[in-house]
């Protein structure tokens, strides 16, 4: 009798598990290069998000003579606006404009601009140098239109409050 002969080829069964590995491992491959794909592009979009988002740099809450809040006030230095909210109903009068100072030290108050929206929420444009060294933010009554910055607001204020750099 002759003893079994050796096999000398591989087993069909290591063959097909070979096959199945090796796609096992393709298609781990492509997910894992989509997954990657699809991070970098949320990332990207996340970024872009975050860059058109308003970043709120400095903040003033003003107050009336009673010290209740009358006005909230932000700038965004990116788009270059005071975003104005009112908190109490102080409005103007026919023959009467808000306008919005900021106040350094020792210079004399700049204006910013005047209040010419009737809505609680409103921006108005300001340049970044018109804030430049401002120590606090104040609003006058005065004639339709406002005054000049030459001429300087009308006293006492009606609302005035800190302007206040915020920690990013």
């Amino acid at each position: 009798m002759n003893p079994p002969s050796p096999r000398t080829g591989v087993s069909p069964w290591w063959r097909i598990a070979s096959v199945v590995l090796m796609i096992a491992l393709l298609l781990a491959w492509a997910t894992s290069a989509s997954m990657f794909e699809q991070l970098k592009s949320q990332i990207s979009h996340l970024q872009g998000r975050l860059d058109q988002t308003a970043q709120v740099r400095f903040v003033s809450v003003l107050q009336d003579s009673q010290g209740q809040p009358a006005m909230l006030i932000t700038y965004d230095p990116q788009q270059g606006t005071l975003l104005v909210q009112r908190l109490n109903d102080v409005r103007e009068g026919r023959e009467d404009s808000m306008q919005i100072w900021a106040m350094a030290d020792d210079a004399a108050p700049r204006s910013l601009g005047v209040v010419e929206s009737k809505y609680q929420t409103f921006q108005m444009p300001v340049a970044a140098d018109a804030l430049e060294g401002a120590t606090e933010i104040g609003v006058s009554a005065e004639n339709k239109g406002g005054v000049s910055a030459s001429t300087g607001p009308s006293l006492p204020w009606l609302f005035k409050g800190w302007w206040i750099k915020k920690s990013v």
